[in-house]
């Protein structure tokens, strides 16, 4: 969905990536302990240090990507190493959401296991060759909207936020039935 944004925020991040020649695996694995950071502001009502730290976490995200492609260090191992340090970030600031009591334990638990759903989906389609990025709530938009959430939460009241992720959690399965409906129609044609 984001996708065409790529143009924009490559030629943004060029000169970052210029000036950051260090192996990109390492800026991967800072993620989850900056979702680490995340998930304690939103275990202790700070939305705004979890805000922040979402943010900076999904800088990082797109940064060892571009660092990796300018430097002209991409490898496969790179984006399984991404691609992994991701569900982790995503399940850390959803238990620190949990902790925080914006939702039911059971609801905490379906945000972790639709976001990691939506995931696996994509993977196990291209590893049967399908292309799979598609579906409404890729993760790049699950994480704005959490963000925005959260600021709602912040100004509005705590009961706004705990809506939006109910909101994430409907978007995320259908995401996933998305994705399973176009890898069906893929390898049925």
């Amino acid at each position: 969905m984001l996708q065409s944004l790529r143009p924009f925020l490559t030629k943004m991040l060029n000169p970052i990536a210029r000036n950051l020649n260090i192996n990109p695996n390492i800026v991967t694995v800072i993620s989850p302990f900056v979702a680490v950071i995340a998930a304690y502001g939103f275990a202790n009502h700070l939305l705004i240090l979890g805000t922040v730290t979402i943010l900076f976490s999904g800088f990082l995200d797109v940064v060892d990507g571009a660092v990796a492609r300018y430097h002209d260090k991409a490898s496969k191992f790179g984006a399984f190493l991404d691609s992994t340090m991701d569900r982790f970030a995503d399940a850390i600031i959803y238990i620190g959401i949990i902790f925080g009591g914006y939702c039911d334990w059971f609801v905490g638990v379906l945000a972790i296991h639709s976001a990691i759903c939506v995931s696996y989906v994509r993977a196990r389609a291209e590893s049967q060759g399908v292309d799979c990025n598609v579906g409404i709530a890729e993760r790049a938009v699950r994480m704005i909207i959490l963000m925005i959430g959260a600021l709602i939460g912040y100004f509005a009241g705590d009961i706004y936020f705990t809506y939006i992720i109910y909101i994430l959690v409907v978007l995320s399965y259908f995401t996933v039935a998305q994705r399973i409906l176009h890898v069906w129609r893929k390898l049925n044609d």
